[in-house]
């Protein structure tokens, strides 16, 4: 329930944690929470929302261009099977492609990111000592059945990943 969302919410405040996507296993109820910006989970309305290195709905044009290849993958999904959907979303949020002019980007870091903007500017940063570390890609069928992959850079190296894949039900409540 919502109640349960904000319980939770107020238990994690304070923690390391990123950013949170409650839900319930009925689907009425689906929640963003970051450790900045709102207090109190925020219940989202259906639709395709972008989460990059910032607060949910950050105006990027990486991240308005990462939405954009999301829904393409998800409009060609009903043709690909689990496996090819999973590689085609690791596909999206890998994509180096520069987004540039932002001002959006360009303002909000200007000392900080003036050396490395244009790789910064991308779904995918890749830069030393900055950047993506990690994909996850949470799949739930009508059935509750859930595929949970991640994949993490090993050791600060670019060239190295590990993807670790796990299925399981959701139970209900």
């Amino acid at each position: 329930s919502e109640n349960h969302l904000k319980l939770l919410a107020i238990e994690t405040r304070g923690h390391m944690l990123t950013d949170l996507f409650p839900f319930t296993t009925k689907g009425d109820i689906f929640c963003y929470y970051g450790n900045r910006g709102e207090q109190e989970p925020i219940v989202l309305t259906p639709g395709v929302y972008g989460l990059s290195n910032s607060l949910l709905e950050t105006p990027w044009k990486k991240l308005q261009y990462g939405k954009q290849l999301f829904v393409d993958v998800i409009d060609q999904s009903q043709d690909l099977s689990r496996e090819d959907l999973i590689g085609e979303l690791l596909k999206v949020m890998n994509n180096e492609e520069c987004q540039l002019p932002d001002p959006a980007i360009e303002d909000q870091g200007k000392d900080y990111i003036l050396p490395i903007l244009n790789k910064y500017a991308a779904v995918c940063v890749r830069c030393p000592g900055y950047g993506t570390r990690t994909n996850t890609i949470v799949l739930i069928d009508a059935e509750g059945n859930v595929t949970f992959t991640e994949r993490s850079m090993i050791d600060e190296d670019i060239n190295q990943w590990k993807t670790n894949t796990y299925h399981f039900q959701l139970q209900s409540e």
